[in-house]
């Protein structure tokens, strides 16, 4: 790496892949990589932590970016995760169509400089392990449903007898799973209070409540517009001039969202205030879908204003009117 002039902003762009990173400066275009060893993350992270770099980006890449994050948190360094997607279209906009592990190491630099995306705190052991569990049941239930749908269309007793084993065997990891997570829960002393409260509401169950506190750490601090955009449902204008087009959900936290979905598919059936206000979008002929999302959004406001006031469900529900 180069010395950098201290009257001139570094970024700093890593390129995750599952042996190596590879790593750009902006500006200048410096590049280098090293591999993902434990012992070359560490040697890295000295390293850029001795460049004072305004900002270090890499991509969300299912985990894999976590090792080189922790060590350049840990010394202080501030690193944003982002959205692969945005990158890829800031990309295009700067005329960078060619994909190399390099040109997308400098091209997440660049991003940093111009985007200035906001860093965000590395999850503790604790709660990256948490978040490892959902993700590993989210898994072995797409498989499950997988399976069942084979189990439909198998021919033959031997097949029949290996997916009903296999479905056997699913159902009991995910209970082992669930098993975990509330023990997670139970020796967390802030946890457990946040899943007694969002529990609290009809229609919200373990799965909703242990997303949220995972993969929604900003619950409860962050205002009604806030929320709603930072997980993806608050609705987008798509109008230009006199045209004038439909308003579309995009963008945010891809497992809080479908999380919400599920439980708003519930909460519309068993949750009173949810029910009703379902009921008056399709009476004034909004379509299901229209419906459910706004239950959605609806339903992550009352319990972002539950976690904030740490109030639960029952409490809301009787308090005398202000």
């Amino acid at each position: 790496m180069n010395d950098k002039d201290p009257a001139v902003e570094v970024f700093i762009g890593i390129d995750v892949s599952k042996e190596r990173l590879d790593l750009a400066l902006w500006p200048g275009g410096a590049r280098w990589s090293t591999s993902q060893k434990p012992e070359a993350i560490e040697r890295l992270a000295d390293q850029i932590r001795e460049q004072n770099p305004s900002l270090v980006v890499a991509e969300a890449t299912g985990g894999l970016e976590m090792p080189v994050a922790a060590a350049l948190i840990a010394r202080e360094v501030k690193v944003a995760i982002v959205n692969p997607l945005q990158v890829r279209n800031f990309a295009r906009c700067t005329g960078k169509l060619a994909k190399t592990d390099a040109i997308d190491a400098l091209v997440l630099a660049h991003f940093g400089q111009a985007i200035r995306p906001q860093p965000r705190p590395i999850a503790d052991a604790q709660t990256q392990e948490f978040r490892a569990l959902i993700a590993r049941r989210r898994q072995l239930i797409e498989i499950g449903t997988a399976e069942k749908n084979r189990l439909h269309s198998a021919q033959g007793s031997k097949i029949r007898a290996s997916i009903e084993e296999h479905i056997a065997w699913i159902s009991k990891q995910i209970k082992t799973i669930d098993k975990d997570l509330d023990q997670a829960i139970k020796i967390s002393d802030v946890w457990r209070v946040k899943d007694d409260i969002l529990q609290s509401a009809p229609g919200v169950g373990p799965v909703l409540a242990h997303t949220l506190i995972t993969d929604l750490p900003e619950l409860g601090n962050l205002n009604r517009k806030q929320i709603a955009a930072l997980v993806g449902i608050a609705p987008l204008n798509r109008d230009s001039g006199s045209f004038s087009g439909k308003r579309r959900i995009w963008g945010g936290r891809a497992t809080v969202r479908a999380a919400l979905y599920m439980n708003a598919l519930v909460a519309a059936r068993h949750n009173p205030v949810i029910r009703t206000f379902y009921q008056r979008l399709l009476a004034k002929g909004k379509p299901q879908k229209v419906a459910l999302t706004a239950c959605m959004r609806k339903l992550l406001l009352i319990l972002n204003g539950m976690v904030r006031d740490q109030t639960s469900w029952g409490q809301i529900q009787t308090a005398p009117c202000q």
